[in-house]
């Protein structure tokens, strides 16, 4: 292998988004990589791309199309060979990869809770009626509607500097953030408060980061495999085949968590309607080995009692 591993003068190029998170997480890959098989930071090249989700900033998720916004550019970049692997956020991560490419290389799972960020409040509890809350988030709009339909959510997009800046200009007195993504741009001075998942049950694969690669590409298989962590992979074998059974996207508010307890895998998710005035959620447990199945299980239970239509905007 050492005969093959990248070099400075021919770096393995690592693609990814260009946002301060999205540079952080590619930052942490090539540092694993690095660490792995002994190599120089220059024996790697971030090269960053620009996704359709990057570049339209001023329209609600749900208009521009799927979870394929933040991946779409990166992936045609990394079949065509103008990459050699690419760095995710998984909860943006489809659930069925372009043929040709694989993901099957996870980094440790970072922090799965969210977080409620307010310049002057620590919790839902200290919002009065009808106070505005920001968030691009169909879940955790559907989420917080659920839990009091009586606040105004409005859209709000951004990085992190943005979204605070937008909170301290008055156009929302609190908002959403991931606290992995806090936790990763080492943002201590970010006035935010972990929302437990009984509370608040985060997206699908949230804190995790996914690496893709080419089917073809042995090299790269062999590097990635070097810093692969099982124990995410098989939370999220349960969690996307959750989501692969709803048929998720970014237009539908789905929640999901699974996590390992001793042999044991426990997976909980739920469902609500774009409004939040209708909420199905159950939970499963078994042997680590069998979270796709799980993960389908439940799936289809909640999918029989929320009934058809269900996540249709008309009816929100």
């Amino acid at each position: 292998m050492s005969k093959d591993l990248p070099t400075p003068d021919r770096p393995m190029r690592i693609g990814t988004r260009g946002s301060p998170l999205a540079l952080a997480q590619a930052h942490e890959t090539r540092d694993r990589l690095c660490a792995a098989f002994s190599l120089p930071a220059e024996a790697f090249e971030v090269v960053v791309i620009r996704t359709t989700g990057d570049r339209v900033l001023d329209r609600p998720l749900k208009e521009l199309g799927g979870k394929g916004l933040f991946t779409k550019e990166i992936e045609e970049d990394l079949l065509a060979g103008r990459i050699d692997i690419a760095v995710h956020s998984m909860k943006d991560m489809p659930v069925v990869q372009p043929d040709g490419l694989v993901l099957d290389c996870y980094l440790p799972r970072e922090d799965v809770r969210d977080a409620f960020v307010s310049l002057d409040a620590r919790g839902l509890g200290e919002l009065g009626r009808g106070a505005v809350v920001g968030t691009s988030s169909l879940r955790r709009r559907a989420q917080l509607l659920h839990k009091r339909p009586d606040l105004e959510v409005v859209e709000f997009r951004g990085n992190v500097q943005t979204r605070l800046k937008k909170l301290a200009d008055g156009v929302a007195r609190a908002t959403f953030l991931a606290m992995a993504g806090l936790r990763r741009l080492g943002a201590a001075d970010v006035p935010a408060h972990p929302i437990e998942p009984r509370v608040m049950l985060p997206a699908v694969a949230q804190g995790a980061i996914g690496i893709e690669r080419r089917a073809d590409d042995a090299r790269a298989e062999e590097m990635l495999a070097a810093i692969h962590d099982a124990p995410t992979a098989t939370r999220l074998a349960a969690e996307r085949a959750f989501l692969a059974r709803l048929d998720g996207s970014c237009e539908t508010p789905i929640a999901g968590l699974a996590e390992i307890e001793g042999d044991t895998l426990w997976l909980r998710g739920e469902i609500l309607s774009p409004d939040g005035r209708r909420r199905h959620a159950g939970e499963r447990r078994g042997p680590t080995d069998e979270g796709a199945r799980m993960g389908s299980d439940l799936a289809e239970e909640l999918l029989g009692r929320a009934g058809p239509g269900f996540f249709d905007w008309r009816g929100a």
